[in-house]
């Protein structure tokens, strides 16, 4: 679901003062008319906040122009928040009439970043209102430097294509699209190119860092998509080729969802927080996984069921502290699993999983993933966790600690499931799968015999997992 606008009144008096004067009729008195007052409604359209902690927004495209009529419910920009991108509407009918933060720019939430006029008459009045206030609506971002070899290349496209770059501040290759694998474009991009037909893959974007915007699609259809596609895979391969993607001694700034993850690291460090490791086996969630995961079963969902259910009997564990001087007993047990997506991490969330069974879980955990990953999530789909987890066992990583997020009690780190060998109850040698657990909490809340107390509850779970599939 797309987010509002939000807007506020400039309003612009002008006074319509009628024919007046004495009646020419005797013993008649004639009374004055009063002033009438036309307020004309030029709305400033603020950056709006998608997520608690969202601080400022960059704006990837504006789907609509200036001039242009609006109705209400209509998307008019593309704006990544420290999240996700997303379309939002405006609240009001009217018209576009001024831009004060264009595509690439930055803008503190709140701010103004653009004008509404109620009539077309209005729109020069708010023009006027924007070339006189406009510095207050948000800094446009400097491309980052580039050597001459990055720069180049869109130029060599600009001249072979008909495709307007407005200024070649980045090589055709998004640094964050794994060199070129992943396409890199605002959601209303590729909404427009699903309906155009267009195939984004062959586009040069003219958005910050490459991104793929609205206008690029519609360009390409003006001009021949198919031609687009041809002369972008000439020049493409050749981008990558002189650096792989990325330039060695270059400084590139933080993303805006980088630069979110770098101040709840920051605000992460004045929590009191400890570790606690744990060993369990495995072998019967192995099989139990190999039996229904032709059922569309993943192991991310069994595990986030198994830490909801162990989360059930300990409270505790599932609780918040964020004022420092009392805690949250959390009504909802929401799992947050971090994913990493190109430029950043994010943490989507299955909610109330100790409720809901493993088969729907599962649905939903694909679902989420292919929303974070085209930066589609919802903020309630990424900023209710109540439990973090996060797991590298498919990198092979057999332990690791977890930084704490802010605003939950703990996180807990998953290794990878290995052959160990063990010593039986009959004091032979065999060989089970076992993984490593570890647990980092808020130690104002949490103490070390809670998490031991949770962490043989998960244990006997994983080791016994009948209740998995109930």
């Amino acid at each position: 679901m797309s987010r509002l606008l939000q807007t506020s009144f400039l309003p612009s008096t002008t006074s319509l003062h009628p024919r007046t004067g004495a009646s020419s009729v005797p013993g008649f008195r004639v009374n004055k008319p009063r002033i009438v007052h036309v307020r004309a409604k030029i709305r400033e359209i603020f950056m709006p906040a998608l997520s608690s902690t969202m601080t400022e927004g960059k704006i990837v495209s504006w789907v609509r122009s200036e001039g242009d009529k609006l109705s209400k419910g209509e998307s008019v920009v593309v704006v990544e928040s420290d999240k996700a991108d997303m379309d939002v509407e405006t609240f009001y009918d009217g018209y576009l009439a001024a831009i004060m933060v264009e595509e690439g720019g930055v803008a503190p939430v709140g701010s103004a970043i653009a004008l509404l006029a109620e009539t077309e008459e209005e729109i020069a009045d708010a023009k006027a209102k924007a070339s006189g206030g406009g510095s207050s609506g948000g800094n446009s971002q400097s491309p980052p430097p580039v050597s001459s070899t990055t720069a180049e290349a869109p130029v060599a496209v600009e001249k072979k294509v008909s495709v307007s770059v407005p200024s070649p501040i980045a090589s055709a290759v998004h640094p964050a699209s794994e060199g070129g694998k992943r396409i890199v474009a605002s959601p209303y991009a590729k909404k427009l190119a699903k309906e155009l037909n267009v195939e984004l893959a062959g586009l040069v974007g003219s958005g910050p860092m490459g991104r793929i915007l609205a206008k690029d699609v519609e360009a390409a259809v003006a001009g021949g998509g198919a031609a687009v596609k041809t002369e972008v895979a000439t020049v493409a391969p050749a981008v990558a080729a002189a650096g792989g993607g990325v330039e060695l001694g270059s400084v590139v700034p933080f993303t805006t969802m980088q630069g979110a993850v770098s101040r709840n690291m920051v605000e992460s460090l004045v929590v009191p927080t400890f570790r606690v490791g744990y060993t369990i086996n495995t072998d019967a969630l192995d099989a139990l996984y190999k039996k229904i995961k032709s059922k569309g079963v993943t192991m991310t969902a069994l595990l986030a069921k198994a830490t909801a259910l162990a989360l059930a009997k300990h409270p505790v564990v599932n609780s918040s502290c964020r004022d420092g001087n009392s805690f949250v007993y959390n009504k909802s047990i929401n799992i947050a699993v971090a994913v990493a997506i190109d430029g950043g991490l994010i943490t989507p969330v299955l909610q109330n999983a100790d409720k809901v069974d493993i088969y729907s879980l599962s649905r939903k955990w694909k679902e989420l993933v292919d929303k974070a990953r085209a930066k589609q999530l919802q903020p309630q789909e990424y900023n209710t966790g109540t439990f973090t987890l996060s797991n590298l066992g498919m990198f092979g990583v057999d332990r690791f600690d977890a930084i704490l997020p802010p605003g939950t009690g703990a996180i807990m780190a998953v290794g990878a499931s290995q052959p160990t060998v063990v010593a039986t109850k009959d004091g032979r040698m065999g060989m089970k799968s076992q993984m490593q657990v570890n647990v980092t909490a808020d130690h104002r809340v949490i103490y070390g015999a809670d998490l031991a107390q949770f962490l043989q509850t998960l244990a006997s779970i994983i080791e016994d997992p009948k209740d998995l599939t109930f």
